[in-house]
């Protein structure tokens, strides 16, 4: 693994904790930020990334949402083959709302860890 995976991870990881807890108390949309922010955390390390998109269609098909579940279809075959290749729009929040490859302004927050990880 490289090292900015095990410094990003733990980040990724709490973004995913905050996801688990927002859909057991019934709160979808919060459960769906928090993988939106794993994503922009993650997205520069290819299993992350794809580990992300994996769990947006796993979250569209419990909420039945059709059109996100075929967004993260791509996104998780684009995040596994693409990624490794830098071919990814920085800060894109993941979800297929967003056009796949439209880069995005990084919370100031998320940048901050995201830089701290890569040091």
């Amino acid at each position: 693994m490289s090292r900015f995976y095990d410094h990003i991870r733990p980040a990724v990881e709490a973004e995913l904790e905050g996801a688990r807890r927002a859909e057991e108390l019934g709160d979808a949309a919060a459960a769906f930020r928090c993988l939106e922010r794993a994503h922009v955390l993650g997205q520069s390390s290819t299993r992350l990334h794809t580990r992300v998109h994996w769990l947006m269609l796993c979250w569209a098909v419990r909420q039945r949402d059709g059109g996100e579940a075929v967004g993260q279809l791509f996104r998780v075959l684009a995040a596994a083959t693409k990624t490794v290749f830098r071919a990814v729009p920085h800060g894109n929040t993941g979800g297929a709302a967003v056009g796949a490859f439209r880069p995005m302004p990084i919370p100031p927050e998320l940048q901050r860890l995201m830089d701290a990880a890569r040091r």
